[in-house]
C-alpha cells in the first residue's frame, strides 16, 4: 500500500470515528402544542411569544424526541368545553384550556415518578401570553438562561433539555450535557471530525509537495 493510500485510510477511518455517534440520540423536554379540531400541532412559537385567544386549546408533554417531527402529543381528550366549563367568561379576560401531560416512568429521569396528567383553565389578561396563562394554574416553572421551559409544577426537578442515548429508555441514559437550541443543527462531533480530517489532510499535501521538491 502506497504511503498516500495509508493517509487517505487513516482520514477516514478518523472522520467516521469522530462523526458516527454510537446510538441514536433523543432530548428529554417539555414540548409545546396546539390544538385544533381533534389535532394537535406542534406550536410554531415559544409558550413567552405565544398569545392565545379566548377559548384555545394548547397542551405540554414532557418526554423523549430526537426533534419536532418525533415530538410525543398530549394525551387524553383535550376539549375547551370540558376544560372550562366550571370557568365563568369574564370581561377583559380571556379562558385557555389548558392539558399538562407529565408523561410516562419510561421518560422521567432518575429517580423521579412523573405526575398524572392534568387539565386547567386559565383565566388570564386579554393581553397574556402561554407562558403567563400557564405559570397562573402550574407553578412552581422553571426556565434555564435561554428561557426555555424546563419544569411545569416543579417536575422534573433537576435537567433542562438534556440528551439521552436511546428514546423512552428512561433513567441511566443521558449521553452528556445539551447546550440550549442546539439539537436542531449539526453534531459537535461532526464539526471536529471535519476539522481533523482538513488539517491531517493539508499536512499530507504539505508533505507530498516538500517530497517533490526534495533535491
Amino acid at each position: 500500500m502506497t504511503r498516500r493510500a495509508v493517509v487517505l485510510s487513516l482520514l477516514t477511518g478518523l472522520f467516521l470515528a469522530t462523526t458516527s455517534p454510537a446510538q441514536a440520540t433523543g432530548y428529554r423536554y417539555w414540548s409545546f402544542w396546539e390544538h385544533t379540531g381533534t389535532t394537535w400541532t406542534y406550536a410554531t412559537q415559544g409558550p413567552s411569544t405565544s398569545v392565545p385567544s379566548d377559548g384555545d386549546v394548547q397542551g405540554f408533554r414532557f418526554a423523549v424526541s430526537e426533534d419536532s417531527a418525533d415530538a410525543t402529543k398530549p394525551r387524553g381528550p383535550a376539549s375547551f368545553t370540558g376544560i372550562c366549563a366550571d370557568t365563568p367568561a369574564r370581561d377583559g379576560r380571556k379562558r385557555v384550556a389548558l392539558v399538562l401531560d407529565f408523561g410516562t416512568a419510561a421518560d422521567a429521569p432518575s429517580g423521579e415518578t412523573p405526575p398524572a396528567r392534568r387539565t386547567e383553565c386559565a383565566s388570564v389578561p386579554r393581553d397574556a401570553t402561554t407562558a403567563e396563562a400557564l405559570a397562573s394554574v402550574a407553578e412552581p416553572l422553571r426556565y434555564n438562561t435561554n428561557a426555555l421551559l424546563c419544569a411545569i409544577s416543579g417536575y422534573p426537578a433537576a435537567g433542562c433539555g438534556e440528551p439521552v442515548a436511546e428514546k423512552g429508555t428512561g433513567a441511566g441514559k443521558e449521553a452528556g450535557p445539551q447546550k440550549s437550541g442546539s439539537d436542531s443543527g449539526p453534531s459537535v462531533g461532526l464539526f471536529a471530525g471535519a476539522g481533523a480530517v482538513v488539517i491531517l489532510g493539508a499536512a499530507a499535501v504539505w508533505q507530498t509537495r516538500r517530497r517533490r521538491n526534495a533535491p
